[in-house]
């Protein structure tokens, strides 16, 4: 279920049942048309049926919500500073809201603005110790940014409080393979794949064949993840580097030339192409 649709969802069972006289209001009957409208991807008709419920009743304590709502809706029209203009109206109005920051947060990341999403991350976890995405999130861009002492601290603090979760076990799969401890990472990332089939971890767990030299499995995570992310550059440059491994150097230069049209650094990839 898309999480924008299951928010909305969510506000209307808890109208409903708060507000059992009112849920066949024209308030409630426009939230349920906004959800309907998200369910089938109708972005622009989601967006309209919400501002149009908090006209109905501007005073409704759930319009701040809504508003969280309208700029996801604006997110997914790719309407993101507008969409960041309407998260900052309704945490005007609940300053304290972690969902309507998570929100936020999400959509700078989009933006490349990760420092903004940072400082939000920070804000939820001093709100809402328990929020485990939130600080894994936190901890995945102080990684980016090389601030390795903060992405250790709050990938330890998962493990140590939320070790089944999924956000425990990528973070820790993160840290070995950030601090060249491949072997240690492969059966994590195994473990992860058994339950999140997604490109990136096949990748990572590539990354760390190659570098191991089993590189049997690492064709193996390759082929996979490029049947599931066809246009992704980092994985052609994986490949690269496993054809240079087997001696194939045209292999390498074509799969290089590949990796840096789909927005890899040439730089990253020169050494495949130069002969």
């Amino acid at each position: 279920m898309n999480p924008l649709h299951r928010i909305i969802i969510t506000l209307s069972l808890i109208l409903a049942s708060a507000l059992p006289s009112l849920a066949d209001t024209p308030y409630m009957e426009l939230v349920d048309k906004a959800d309907k409208a998200c369910a089938e991807g109708k972005w622009d008709e989601a967006a309209r049926a919400l501002q149009d419920a908090i006209k109905e009743e501007p005073d409704n304590p759930g319009n701040v919500l809504l508003l969280s709502n309208i700029g996801m809706v604006r997110y997914n029209l790719g309407l993101d500073s507008l969409a960041i203009e309407t998260f900052n109206r309704a945490l005007d109005i609940a300053p304290s809201s972690v969902t309507i920051i998570a929100n936020r947060a999400k959509v700078y990341t989009a933006m490349g603005l990760e420092q903004e999403a940072f400082n939000d991350y920070s804000r939820i976890m001093l709100l809402d110790s328990t929020y485990v995405t939130a600080r894994f999130n936190h901890g995945l861009i102080a990684m980016r940014h090389r601030m390795f002492d903060v992405a250790k601290e709050d990938f330890e603090y998962l493990k140590k409080h939320y070790p089944a979760s999924d956000e425990a076990l990528i973070g820790e799969a993160a840290m070995h393979s950030l601090t060249g401890e491949y072997k240690e990472a492969i059966p994590l990332y195994t473990e992860i794949l058994r339950k999140i089939k997604e490109p990136e971890y096949y990748g990572a767990r590539a990354y760390c064949y190659l570098v191991t030299g089993d590189l049997q499995a690492a064709a193996e995570d390759i082929a996979r993840a490029l049947e599931l992310a066809p246009d992704d550059g980092e994985l052609y440059l994986y490949r690269a580097a496993l054809n240079k491994m087997h001696f194939r150097p045209d292999d390498a230069r074509k799969d290089a030339e590949k990796a840096i049209k789909l927005g890899v650094d040439p730089a990253r990839a020169r050494e495949f192409i130069n002969k």
